[in-house]
């Protein structure tokens, strides 16, 4: 526990005091958000505020993640058996690198054009795809001295599901719409001052206690194996409850600063790795299914956001007065701190449920 609470401090820290220092950096650069004029009244006053702030979050997680090893270090012998860095990490930590790349170089664009139009939505799509192919086969393909791969070839809800097994090419291409929808959930959701920081902290939150759970419960510990028969088939559950502590105390760091008014947005750089980061510690936990509900409020957001476009497609009328979901709100009349306070509730409320249901399956396993 002890280098997970040292991650998530230092990760704290560290963009808590950097992010002020890439805020003058980014606005001597110029590099403020553009803004579309939609008439919301969230965007008034916003146009020039600096993006790409999600550099600093990712950086301070890996900079957490080092810090989390060394604490390792100090450990007895039976708990650094993940002293070392890790296949899961190279690809949690990858995703979140590589996605945030992807949303790095878009914001970058839209910067140059002094627009909003960066990469195509299908330039988007492809970078994601040929990322968690990559990633995908390599978490595949790399088993640890145990057997365990970073993800199974099973669907998995709480833990894997036996009979829903979809082989090595299923598995890639389940992980790629994983990540894929993960990372685009949470840019639909990166709309109002903190609303993704501070949802995105709470599932990342969540997968901290997961992953530490699963870790003091680990079929690869063999002391606590040969005591009980109900414990967790995941790769390096240490390592996933590290990385997601350090992401999740980055962003809180970063809220700090992104909270309503916002000096500065995560742009797509963060938004995009931080779906990403997600959607590969579902994976990792083997809770993909579990996911839906743990980040609920993205997938709300997510699904409004498909019902709209399919009905204004299809019958030409719209469901919501404007999508992403948050946009419908404000132009009912709800204030931009009302939205994002109560869709945090919403993300709550999603994350408490997914906590209980994966508890409730260990209670029931082992009462």
């Amino acid at each position: 526990m002890r280098a997970v609470i040292v991650a998530a401090a230092v990760a704290f820290i560290v963009s808590l005091f950097v992010t002020p220092v890439a805020i003058r950096v980014f606005s001597a650069l110029k590099a403020g958000q553009p803004i579309r004029a939609l008439g919301l009244a969230s965007n008034e006053g916003k146009k020039g505020t600096p993006a790409m702030g999600g550099v600093v979050f990712i950086l301070a997680t890996l900079v957490a993640y080092v810090a989390g090893h060394v604490a390792l270090i100090t450990l007895p012998e039976r708990q650094i058996a993940q002293e070392k860095p890790t296949m899961t990490a190279l690809v949690l930590l990858g995703l979140f690198v590589s996605c945030g790349a992807v949303g790095f170089v878009d914001d970058l664009l839209k910067v140059r054009k002094r627009n909003s139009d960066g990469v195509s939505a299908r330039g988007k799509l492809l970078g994601q795809a040929v990322i968690g192919i990559g990633f995908g086969i390599a978490a595949l393909s790399v088993a640890s001295t145990g057997g365990q791969t970073v993800i199974s070839e099973n669907v998995s809800f709480i833990r894997d599901i036996g009979w829903l097994d979809v082989g090595k090419v299923g598995a890639v291409i389940a992980f790629v719409f994983v990540i894929t929808a993960m990372s685009n959930g949470v840019n639909l959701t990166d709309g109002l001052d903190g609303l993704a920081t501070g949802a995105s902290t709470l599932v990342l939150g969540a997968y901290a206690l997961i992953g530490y759970w699963q870790y003091r419960h680990w079929c690869a510990d063999e002391m606590y194996a040969r005591a009980n028969e109900y414990c967790y088939q995941t790769r390096d559950p240490l390592e996933i409850a590290m990385i997601a502590a350090a992401a999740a105390g980055a962003c809180v760091g970063f809220l700090w600063w992104n909270t309503s008014p916002a000096r500065i947005f995560m742009g797509d750089v963060g938004a995009l790795g931080l779906g990403a980061l997600i959607g590969g510690l579902a994976v990792a936990t083997r809770t993909t299914l579990l996911s839906i509900l743990i980040g609920g409020l993205f997938f709300i957001i997510t699904i409004t956001w498909v019902i709209q476009i399919v009905s204004y497609r299809t019958t030409g009328r719209r469901v919501f007065r404007m999508v992403p979901l948050h946009h419908h709100f404000e132009l009912a009349g709800w204030s931009e701190v009302n939205i994002v306070v109560r869709f945090w509730t919403v993300a709550g409320v999603c994350v408490a449920a997914g906590l209980g249901l994966f508890y409730s399956d260990f209670l029931a396993a082992t009462g």
